[in-house]
């Protein structure tokens, strides 16, 4: 099963899953079926990564579309959408924070550090800074001019955990998925962010994420949450 939503529009990124939530594979079980207990866990962690991938589409979105291969079930729910263009910046920015996260010199930093990201790695790192539904939602989209080497960022606390990724189809190939959850684990859990300020957070992830983005495509690439 995939734990990656899709927008109702042509947008080509895919959510990630959030921390403690294992991503989950898509696979076909030809020959093999694991014991009932490790399908039951499976099935139970694909279920958690389903609800947090339904609030994360709904962060940007409104519009779900959840497929559940496991149980063979699949449904679409339908959601007021959020499209608020008048919360954009009149001049464009990678960094956006319309829930006043951040001060005016930690945005200056960020995005000096987005820019090295993309002149090093040719990737793109977008921040949005949030408290949902105070958000400019999709128009973000055609802001960013968001592609297959896009990194959203999308940085809100709502359902407990700050950090969520959007993450495109390159980016997709070179960083493994499991990089995600753990930086969400580490630098996103309440606990982090509620001590040390939901800027910290945001620092720490934009961090970790660059170096991550300049370590060579390996086995071992971003093993480690610096």
């Amino acid at each position: 099963m995939s734990s990656f939503l899709h927008f109702p529009s042509s947008l080509p990124l895919r959510f990630t899953s959030p921390p403690s939530l294992t991503p989950s594979i898509t696979a076909s079980w030809p020959s093999f079926r694991p014991p009932s207990s490790i399908q039951n866990s499976t099935y139970s962690s694909n279920c958690a990564v389903n609800f947090r991938s339904k609030y994360l589409n709904l962060l940007l979105s409104g519009a779900l579309a959840l497929g559940l291969s496991l149980s063979g079930v699949e449904f679409a729910e339908a959601k007021v959408g959020v499209n608020k263009p008048e919360l954009l910046p009149k001049e464009f920015t990678t960094v956006i924070d319309v829930a006043g996260f951040l001060s005016d010199g930690q945005e200056k930093r960020l995005a000096k550090e987005i820019a090295e990201i993309e002149k090093d790695t040719g990737f793109k790192l977008r921040v949005l800074a949030q408290n949902y539904p105070d958000t400019p939602g999709l128009a973000i989209r055609d802001f960013w001019q968001v592609d297959d080497r896009t990194i959203v960022f999308v940085a809100d606390p709502t359902f407990g955990n700050i950090l969520n990724f959007n993450v495109g189809d390159s980016v997709d190939l070179d960083i493994p998925r499991s990089f995600w959850s753990r930086l969400a684990g580490k630098y996103g859990n309440m606990f982090y962010w509620k001590e040390q300020g939901e800027d910290a957070s945001i620092e720490s992830a934009v961090m970790a994420i660059s170096s991550c983005l300049r370590e060579p495509v390996g086995s071992t690439n971003c093993s480690e949450i610096k």
